[in-house]
């Protein structure tokens, strides 16, 4: 008895205690520092921070400030609105696991990175509006599992797939060049068959197609046609994915390439112009050695002129005696006159008669036939 009797006594004083616990763990702590010119996040701020108003200034929320930021692992609010925020990189907010509301609106981001949200497993409220966000990958949205509301507001979002958001219950898509074609088919079924609200529906128009500009996203007439190419409407998105790359990122893309050209242009002619010299130089030497060294001439010459041996000279001069013919009869003559006629026949054989001799002819077949 005494035992429950004193629990009884008890009771109430340790609810009272709970409770106040409970509420000192609630505690909010709240630092303004809006319109304070800060280029940084500042790192002196209590830790047990809990909501943090930075808006109006000049953060853009570089390697720098991700790193302060991460040191405020109780935060449950951030506000950066208009700032100089351009790029949300990987894992800017990794460890505010306890962050609920984020709101970046007014700024000029235009690309967000893949991993940019990773770590919020606990955001409720997400506030990209009236920025420059040209393409948005439905991936970015993954790591928000307890996502509520989304504001999309203002920006140059012309296409956007559906978001695996399944808490979502509010979107904001006002103030962007929607796409009306066969593209955005797939975001209107989704509009109209989840729970997902459409906020200010009445003017989340249509700038495209100019047919369209009358209708909302929402309830845009597609054509048969669109329903029947639905399945590969995939080329579609690919196109609208290259068509709204960021400006810088085409233009560094293209300034690669052209570096790229040119160091392949420059090799390319090195490698021409000095073929070209070698050309020219080789062919120059083979004209002047054709020039100064003529002897490769009688490689191409069959035949030369050549005085006959003395052997071959005796073997015309008994072909000659041997002619059948008789030779006219002639008185007898001296010896001297004799000599006389052979020096001159002898001479008419060695002197050169204007006739080719071919080497090639045997002798003796001459002989022979003769």
């Amino acid at each position: 008895m005494k035992i429950t009797s004193i629990t009884i006594l008890f009771w109430p004083l340790s609810m009272l205690l709970l409770s106040d616990e409970s509420q000192t763990s609630k505690i909010e702590v709240k630092c303004n520092f809006t319109a304070k010119n800060y280029a940084l996040i500042p790192a002196n701020i209590n830790k047990n921070i809990t909501i943090l108003d930075l808006s109006y200034n000049q953060i853009t929320l570089n390697v720098t400030d991700t790193r302060v930021l991460q040191t405020y692992f109780l935060l449950t609010e951030l506000y950066l609105i208009e700032n100089n925020v351009i790029i949300l990189h990987n894992n800017s907010f990794g460890k505010l696991s306890n962050l609920e509301i984020l709101n970046i609106c007014r700024n000029s981001i235009h690309i967000i990175q893949q991993g940019a949200f990773t770590g919020l497993d606990k955001l409720k409220q997400l506030y990209l509006c009236q920025n420059k966000i040209v393409q948005l990958n439905h991936d970015i949205f993954v790591p928000l599992k307890s996502l509520i509301l989304l504001n999309l507001q203002g920006n140059l979002i012309s296409y956007l797939d559906v978001p695996q958001l399944f808490h979502l219950e509010f979107i904001i898509l006002y103030g962007n060049p929607w796409n009306c074609s066969c593209s955005l088919l797939n975001l209107q079924n989704w509009l109209n068959t989840s729970n997902v609200t459409l906020e200010n529906e009445n003017i989340t128009m249509c700038s495209y197609l100019d047919t369209l500009k009358c209708y909302n996203i929402k309830t845009v007439p597609y054509k048969a046609e669109c329903y029947s190419k639905f399945p590969s409407s995939i080329t579609e998105d690919l196109y609208i994915h290259f068509q709204s790359i960021s400006n810088s990122t085409f233009n560094s893309f293209l300034n690669n390439l052209t570096r790229d050209s040119e160091r392949e242009s420059q090799g390319k002619s090195w490698t021409f112009l000095v073929s070209v010299v070698v050309t020219v130089l080789m062919t120059s030497l083979l004209i002047s050695i054709a020039i100064k060294c003529p002897v490769w001439y009688n490689f191409l010459l069959s035949y030369n002129h050549h005085r006959l041996e003395e052997h071959e000279a005796e073997t015309y001069e008994d072909s000659f005696t041997r002619n059948p013919s008789p030779p006219p009869q002639i008185p007898d003559t001296s010896s001297e006159e004799t000599i006389v006629i052979f020096e001159q026949l002898h001479q008419f054989v060695v002197d050169d008669d204007g006739f080719i001799e071919d080497k090639y002819i045997d002798t003796h077949e001459l002989c022979e036939e003769n």
